[in-house]
């Protein structure tokens, strides 16, 4: 199984005063590191953080690339803060720009998900059973999360060609994208799609609201300050 993955690590945080997501602490490591570790520790070859970030090439070596061809790159939506469909198709083309070489399966996923490690743990535990086009976890409520997915490559790759086909990739929500894939439906049952949309929702993980003093800006911190161990809003 040849899988990547794509981070959603963009988003205006307006619920939580502009603090970029990504750079909120859990546990000893941001969440978008926090997000960058689950997926190479699952096996993926290649992570394609997308967001506002260092103005780095496709190719470009990120935080904690390990491996024989395992490496973390940084793309952008265009335009900025053009919707998560935007933002998965950015991820899509520099994933496809790195090498003629893309997994078979992509796994998607939000920055802002604590538990994302066991989200992705049964995502990837799962995939022979996805259909051709893919699996979404489902959250609590039985709503489908596709920001805490794997799809198959070519599937999801039609999806965006679709949309952008129509003039309607920009602003697109990820619901409308994965609207013409048949997806496989995966119950939550470990809670692992909470995410953080709120203070409330930091507070609830223990995440504590950094100092005012500290920068606000919608800034991802490049490869050099991530630590060596270390989405989004999900419409």
């Amino acid at each position: 199984m040849l899988l990547d993955a794509i981070v959603l690590a963009g988003g205006k945080s307006s619920r939580l005063s502009g603090v970029p997501k990504a750079t909120l602490t859990w546990r000893g490591s941001t969440l978008l590191q926090n997000t960058i570790d689950a997926v190479l520790d699952a096996g993926a070859r290649r992570v394609a953080v997308v967001g506002p970030g260092p103005d780095v090439g496709p190719g470009a070596a990120g935080p904690d690339a390990r491996g024989p061809g395992s490496q973390v790159l940084f793309a952008r939506e265009d335009p900025p803060f053009g919707g998560p469909a935007s933002a998965v198709a950015a991820g899509m083309r520099a994933l496809q720009d790195l090498d003629n070489s893309a997994g078979h399966l992509v796994l998607v996923l939000a920055c802002d998900m604590p538990r994302v490690a066991a989200a992705v743990a049964q995502l990837v535990d799962a995939a022979p059973l996805l259909s051709r086009d893919g699996l979404v976890l489902l959250d609590a409520a039985g709503m489908r999360q596709p920001l805490a997915a794997v799809y198959g490559r070519s599937a999801l790759a039609d999806a965006v060609d679709g949309l952008r086909a129509s003039s309607r990739l920009d602003g697109a929500s990820m619901r409308s994208l994965i609207s013409v894939l048949d997806l496989v439906e995966l119950p939550d049952g470990r809670e692992s799609t909470r995410d953080v949309d709120t203070w409330e929702d930091a507070s609830a993980f223990g995440i504590e609201r950094p100092d005012d003093t500290l920068p606000t800006s919608e800034t991802l911190p490049t490869s050099n300050t991530l630590p060596t161990r270390e989405g989004v809003d999900h419409e």
